[in-house]
């Protein structure tokens, strides 16, 4: 879950390239929200690195944080990569759709992508975050299906994360078993967008970046 700020979605360190890194600012609950309800909140999304609004910024050397990223290995169609910007260690799962939609159809975007990070010296483990390519409507939820399982993400700007923190290991446990995680969302301008992630491989993925994040 893209130009020089921190990426929290692995994330809050200067981002050179960005689509998402270390350091999560805690803001403000979403409108709405039920008092006592583990919601998590919201994080200044990565601003795109120079190119990215033309499709070609490298998601992997900005989920790195300017640091120089290792592939762990691929798994499936996920990646699974390590880097260590400012010291602190990072691992971070990612993929790109199998498919993406939009409605009225013909609307362009910039590419997305998923993104499960884990964050040892802050114990943030699983993280998911999404870039959609487009910012989304201001104060708009997205959802994240598997199955017949729906979760209710949480949008800033381009990136959505998951809006109860206490389903996230919900949602982490059904994409290790499933075969696709479905996102929609509306972009500011009312195209409504579809994303299908193949699962496949996400189960290895994971045991590989717990094993080195621990």
């Amino acid at each position: 879950m893209l130009i020089h700020r921190r990426w929290r979605l692995l994330l809050s360190l200067c981002l050179a390239a960005a689509v998402a890194v270390p350091a999560l600012a805690q803001q403000p609950a979403p409108n709405g929200t039920q008092p006592g309800a583990a919601v998590k909140r919201p994080k200044p999304k990565p601003k795109p690195a120079a190119g990215a609004t033309s499709g070609t910024a490298d998601p992997i050397a900005a989920a790195a944080g300017g640091a120089k990223p290792t592939l762990l290995g691929q798994y499936g169609d996920w990646g699974v990569y390590t880097a260590s910007p400012g010291g602190k260690k990072i691992c971070f799962a990612i993929a790109k759709p199998a498919s993406s939609l939009t409605t009225p159809t013909g609307k362009t975007r910039n590419p997305s992508y998923m993104f499960i990070s884990s964050r040892p010296g802050e114990k943030v483990t699983d993280e998911v975050s999404i870039i959609i390519g487009y910012p989304f409507k201001p104060n708009s939820e997205a959802t994240v299906a598997v199955g017949t399982a729906s979760f209710a993400l949480y949008t800033q700007q381009d990136g959505a994360w998951i809006k109860n923190a206490a389903e996230e290991a919900h949602l982490i446990e059904a994409m290790r078993s499933g075969e696709n995680a479905v996102i929609k969302g509306t972009s500011a301008k009312g195209t409504r967008s579809t994303d299908t992630f193949s699962l496949k491989g996400l189960a290895e993925a994971l045991d590989r970046s717990d094993k080195d994040c621990k």
